[in-house]
């Protein structure tokens, strides 16, 4: 394919509460093994982009962490490679990344040493299995200067906390809004790119000399009567993980058996840095119902309808149901847990109950000691 990646993984969703307290929403686990970040890091490897930059800024570790070996993306150096970016000081410039423009600037001189005429540019929170390909092709055929990935959504979706579209009969970008109090259109942007590497270095010296650091306001609605912004209409599943709820949501979507198996069992395959664990122990008593559970737990209780990570320990005679468990958890004997979201290494003594909301899951901070 004759384009770099970029993923834009710096962010902090204020949306998402305590889970983004200590890691980047973009190393929010999902479906029991993966990272989102895996997602569009997947998509752009599967689609033949070879070199791609992961620009990171916020709670960061777990993030490079998680892509300190880039071979499970089929990503090594000799084809292109994969690169991590951080904001560093300098005499020119001493500052964090101000804005999602800012932070491809500040790392402008991966844009003008590479070769390929294109760029991609995705978020690194959504859960979803696309070609960039055709999205490329769409962008060629129609001589767009920006392409921007697109999705309508049903009536019956609240659509206020997203890039509204509104489009002309032929796709072109009329007007777009960023999370209006009441939107204009059921068609929405999922943080998908496409343009030339050129006119993005060009329109980026440009913005950033005039103080301005957003590639969505700044770029986008701002050059879109002056260049040619067309819509890329995606009609897949996209989930993104930016609230609290869209967290759960994606991965409760993760126990429908075609959501589960177009990721895992279609190729081409979303990909991971796996863990070298024992598969998950069921002892006797225990039960599971329409679950997904990690490597390395060990079931002695009943769980249904719930998503498991790694090396979870479910007491005798506990309850677990509508909830995600992330790894490492200790769940004690007699205990209660409906419409939870329980981070990583929560400890839960014996006969508690957790109860939250169907539409407002409870959130347990990581570690924390019930």
């Amino acid at each position: 394919m004759r384009a770099i990646g970029m993923i834009l993984a710096g962010g902090n969703s204020n949306r998402m509460g305590d889970l983004t307290l200590k890691r980047a929403a973009s190393a929010m686990p999902v479906g029991g093994c993966y990272r989102s970040i895996d997602f569009p890091l997947s998509n752009m490897s599967n689609s033949g982009i070879r070199k791609i930059a992961v620009v990171t800024q916020f709670n960061s570790r777990s993030l490079h962490d998680h892509l300190s070996s880039p071979k499970w993306w089929n990503l090594g150096q000799k084809q292109g490679g994969l690169f991590t970016f951080t904001p560093s000081q300098s005499h020119e410039n001493s500052f964090w990344y101000r804005g999602t423009a800012d932070s491809i600037y500040q790392n402008l001189t991966f844009l003008k040493r590479s070769n390929e005429p294109y760029v991609v540019i995705a978020s690194g929170n959504a859960v979803y299995k696309m070609d960039y390909q055709d999205a490329l092709n769409h962008h060629i055929d129609t001589e767009a200067d920006i392409t921007i990935v697109a999705k309508e959504m049903p009536q019956d979706v609240d659509v206020h906390d997203f890039g509204i579209m509104e489009l002309d009969e032929n796709g072109r970008l009329l007007e777009f809004e960023e999370k209006p109090l009441e939107p204009q259109s059921n068609i929405i942007s999922t943080g998908i790119y496409i343009m030339q590497r050129v006119l993005l270095i060009k329109l980026l010296d440009t913005i950033i000399k005039e103080a301005r650091y957003d590639f969505v306001k700044d770029i986008v609605i701002r050059y879109r009567k002056k260049l040619k912004v067309m819509a890329y209409k995606y009609d897949g599943y996209w989930q993104p993980v930016n609230s609290v709820r869209s967290y759960f949501d994606a991965n409760m979507d993760f126990l429908r058996k075609d959501i589960r198996e177009m990721f895992t069992k279609e190729f081409p395959y979303i990909e991971t840095k796996p863990k070298d664990e024992p598969p998950a122990k069921y002892n006797p008593g225990s039960s599971a119902q329409d679950v997904i559970i990690g490597s390395g737990s060990i079931i002695n209780g009943a769980i249904q309808h719930s998503v498991i990570f790694r090396r979870v320990f479910t007491g005798e005679q506990s309850f677990i149901k509508n909830s995600v468990i992330m790894e490492g958890c200790f769940v004690g004997n007699n205990c209660m847990v409906e419409n939870v979201i329980m981070d990583k290494e929560v400890v839960l003594s014996d006969g508690k109950r957790l109860i939250g909301s169907p539409d407002n899951p409870m959130i347990v901070s990581k570690g924390t000691v019930v």
